[in-house]
């Protein structure tokens, strides 16, 4: 009977070392990226909420999303991502030092938060819509039914909205080809600022102006570039902050 408990005991502490261990390491030192505020941020810029990933908690178990940013938001925690293939994400939660920077914690439980909403619009319709672009051509949910959507909110005065202007429009000519992928932008500014600013700065997308108070009050968006992608059922499949995150996004959508 002895040997069965110990037995037991035994394999059951393996088990839970194969859990542990099948994810891979910490990327970077989890204490030491805490030092400075600067050193954290640097690598904050690499980490990307809004891609797909395994979520972990302190103990390396799978959580949900929704748990994971909620601890973000509202625990003392850092998301580092762990060791693996470049196509994998595993990001784990690391405990924040006492001594470390305050901003460290603000940062990310804004930057959580904001991914936690974007989050929880995945898989629902996009809001009815119907507008007009700079070209007079209309832009509704009935027009666009059947395609894939891809939305990019910004206005003239966002600096990383502008930054990323060559890299959407790359995008853009890489599925030229594609008939049932659209690429559609809402802009707060009006239709003679708009003209104005991509006469010396071209966008590739379908540019519909006027659209501060929808993006404020209906999408409630408080963080820009936003990106949205839009199945061919008109929901909503990812909501994005970055281009790196929207082109493997795309990617994985395009698929289907």
């Amino acid at each position: 009977m002895k040997k069965s408990i110990n037995f037991l005991v035994f394999f059951l502490v393996f088990a839970n070392c194969i859990s542990q261990t099948k994810f891979g390491n910490p990327e970077v030192d989890p204490v030491q990226i805490q030092k400075t505020y600067e050193s954290w941020s640097a690598y904050n810029k690499r980490l990307m909420l809004s891609r797909d990933f395994t979520a972990l908690d302190a103990e390396s178990k799978e959580i949900s999303k929704e748990v994971f940013f909620n601890l973000l938001v509202n625990e003392n925690f850092i998301p580092i991502r762990l060791e693996s293939a470049d196509s994998i994400y595993d990001y784990k939660l690391f405990k924040i030092q006492p001594k470390s920077d305050t901003s460290i914690k603000a940062t990310i439980s804004q930057e959580a938060f904001d991914a936690l909403k974007n989050y929880e619009m995945e898989g629902k319709p996009f809001p009815q819509f119907s507008f007009k672009d700079l070209d007079g051509n209309e832009v509704s949910n009935e027009t666009m039914k059947g395609k894939i959507i891809v939305i990019k909110c910004w206005y003239i005065h966002c600096a990383a909205c502008i930054k990323e202007f060559p890299a959407v429009n790359a995008l853009v000519a890489k599925y030229k080809d594609k008939k049932d992928i659209l690429f559609v932008s809402l802009a707060e500014d009006t239709p003679e600022q708009l003209k104005v600013f991509l006469a010396r700065k071209p966008l590739s997308y379908s540019v519909i102006p006027n659209m501060k108070e929808y993006m404020n009050n209906t999408l409630q968006l408080n963080a820009f570039p936003t990106h949205f992608i839009l199945n061919k059922e008109g929901k909503i499949a990812k909501v994005l902050n970055n281009y790196e995150s929207l082109e493997v996004a795309l990617e994985k959508e395009s698929r289907f």
